[in-house]
C-alpha cells in the first residue's frame, strides 16, 4: 500500500542515508525545506514527477516508495550512469539499460497529481485511488483490475484501448474523454460525469451504471451487454448502438436520435422518451420490447 506517511517516512530515510539535510534535498528538486519538512510528517506528498527525481537523488527503483518494499535496493553501482552519460542517453534508453521501472500496483494513492501522464498500462491495477489528478493524460490501452477510484478527474485524457475490469468507480470526472474501443467489464460506476466523452466502439459488459452524467456524449457503435443502468438520461445521437439483455430504471431518452440502435432486452417498460427521434429499425426493436413510445416519432 502506498500513503503519504510511508512515502515521507522513506524519503527522510533516503535522504539521511546520502547524508542529505532538508534543505539539501530541497534544493536538488527546486522546493522549500519546508516542503520537504510537509513530505516527511506525512502533511503532503511528491507528485510522481517529483517522485522521479527523487529516486533517481536516492538511486533507488521508484517501487522503493512502494510498501511492499520495506528496505532500501539502491542500483547497482556498475548500473548508474555518469553525468556525461546521463547528457547522452535518452529517457526510454535509460528505463532500458539501467532498469528505471516503476509499477504503482497495489497501492493506496490519495490527493496524488498524475496528470500528463503517458504509458501507464497496468502499473495502477488494485490500487485504491481518491481524490488524485490525471488532467490530459495519455492513457491508451490502460488497464486497470479491481480498482476502487473515489473523486478523481480524468478530464480530457485519452483512454482509447483502455480495460477497466472488476473495478469500483464512484463520482469521477472524466469530461471529455476519449473510450474509444475501450472495455469496461463487471464494473459498478456510479455518480460520474462524462460529459462530451467519446464512447465509439466501447463495451460496456455486465457494468452496474448508476446515477451518471453522460451530457453531450458520443455514442456510436458501442454495447451494453448484461448490464444495469439506472437513472441515466441519453441525450443526441446513438448510431449503431446495442442494448443486449439489460436492464433498466429510470432511463430516459431526452432530444435524442437513435439510429439502427438494438434493444433485446426482458422489458423495456422502464424506459422514458422525450422529444426523441428513431428509424424505423429502432422503433420496432422498442415496439416489440413493449417500450412505452409515447415522446418518441419515426424519421422520416
Amino acid at each position: 500500500m502506498l500513503n503519504s506517511k510511508s512515502i515521507g517516512n522513506k524519503i527522510a530515510q533516503a535522504r539521511k542515508k546520502i547524508n542529505f539535510s532538508q534543505a539539501d534535498l530541497a534544493q536538488q528538486v527546486a522546493i522549500s525545506s519546508q516542503a520537504v519538512g510537509k513530505w516527511e510528517r506525512g502533511e503532503s506528498m511528491p507528485d510522481i514527477t517529483t517522485l522521479n527525481r527523487l529516486a533517481e537523488i536516492f538511486g533507488v527503483d521508484l517501487n522503493y516508495f512502494s510498501d511492499s518494499v520495506k528496505t532500501m535496493v539502491p542500483l547497482p553501482a556498475e548500473a548508474k550512469p555518469t553525468d556525461s552519460q546521463m547528457d547522452e542517453i535518452t529517457p526510454l534508453k535509460q528505463r532500458k539499460r539501467f532498469g528505471w521501472n516503476w509499477d504503482m500496483s497495489k497501492g493506496n494513492w490519495v490527493d496524488a497529481d498524475f496528470s500528463g501522464l503517458k504509458n501507464l498500462q497496468e502499473k495502477f491495477s488494485a490500487s485504491n485511488l481518491k481524490n488524485c489528478k490525471f488532467l490530459n493524460s495519455e492513457l491508451a490501452g490502460l488497464i486497470l483490475k479491481g480498482n476502487y477510484i473515489e473523486n478523481c478527474d480524468f478530464s480530457g485524457s485519452d483512454m482509447r484501448d483502455s480495460k477497466l475490469q472488476a473495478s469500483y468507480l464512484f463520482e469521477n470526472t472524466f469530461i471529455g474523454c476519449s473510450f474509444i474501443d475501450a472495455e469496461f467489464t463487471k464494473n459498478e460506476i456510479n455518480n460520474c460525469s462524462f460529459a462530451t466523452a467519446n464512447f465509439s466502439g466501447t463495451e460496456f459488459l455486465r457494468v452496474d451504471f448508476q446515477k451518471n452524467t453522460i451530457i453531450n456524449a458520443v455514442w456510436k457503435f458501442t454495447l451494453f451487454k448484461d448490464s444495469s443502468l439506472v437513472d441515466i438520461t441519453f441525450d443526441g445521437t446513438l448510431e449503431d448502438c446495442s442494448f443486449d439483455n439489460c436492464s433498466f430504471s429510470k432511463v430516459t431518452f431526452k432530444n435524442a436520435t437513435l439510429l439502427n440502435t438494438f434493444f433485446k432486452c426482458k422489458t423495456l417498460k422502464h424506459l422514458t422518451f422525450i422529444d426523441c427521434q428513431a428509424d424505423r429499425m429502432t422503433y420496432e426493436f422498442l415496439k416489440n420490447g413493449k417500450a412505452v413510445l409515447t415522446g418518441i416519432s419515426l424519421l422520416p
